[in-house]
């Protein structure tokens, strides 16, 4: 299934430029440049926590790769690559694109180091027991987010970034918590995440 996507895109050993070609290439252009956003905020966020900016950088670029495989058929892709797939998953199949797109990374862009891979897998819900670097790119997305205009938490968010990335994270996991109250799916990942942060937020944060 990897075949159909990489005819007539030629890369050149840019991992930046390589991105952008595919995404254009298939006719995703906003999230090439969603993606470029993202990658450089991701490396920002890791120079103020002492995370590797090249490692972020490198996942905040790949993060959405898998926007090129259409929704109706991220299931079947993902069966295709033996991918675990939740319930929750099923239901809303958009969710699976950050499985997808760790796929991608690994076999059209050579992507092996696997926190790097980690990162780009859980950029959308994060994670349970996640890593530094799952956390910088969470929050680097959730920072250049692809809507038109600002995000109602971003200046919240910000505020709580400037002294802990664990309390910016849960400014945006407590306002999409809010939101899916009504409408939507809570992914285990998330909900997991969310619980383990607020149980640890009285310890102290990073």
């Amino acid at each position: 299934m990897i075949q159909q996507w990489i005819e007539n895109f030629s890369p050149k050993d840019s991992l930046p430029g390589d991105m952008v070609q595919f995404l254009k290439l298939h006719g995703h252009p906003k999230t090439a440049a969603h993606c470029h956003a993202v990658g450089k905020k991701a490396a920002e966020i890791a120079r103020q926590y002492a995370a590797d900016p090249r490692q972020a950088q490198t996942a905040g670029w790949l993060h959405d790769i898998s926007a090129v495989i259409p929704n109706p058929e991220r299931l079947e892709f993902a069966r295709a690559h033996n991918l675990e797939i939740l319930t929750e998953e099923t239901a809303f199949p958009m969710l699976l694109h950050q499985k997808i797109s760790v796929v991608l990374a690994q076999q059209i862009f050579n992507v092996t180091d696997p926190t790097i891979l980690s990162a780009i897998g859980c950029h959308t819900t994060l994670k349970p027991q996640s890593s530094l670097l799952d956390r910088v790119v969470f929050l680097a997305d959730k920072i250049a987010w692809d809507q038109p205009g600002q995000p109602p938490y971003l200046p919240e968010l910000l505020a709580a970034l400037e002294t802990s990335l664990d309390n910016a994270i849960l400014v945006y996991l407590d306002y999409l918590w809010e939101i899916l109250a009504t409408s939507g799916v809570r992914h285990p990942w998330f909900i997991q995440a969310r619980n383990e942060l607020h149980a640890s937020s009285t310890a102290g944060s990073f």
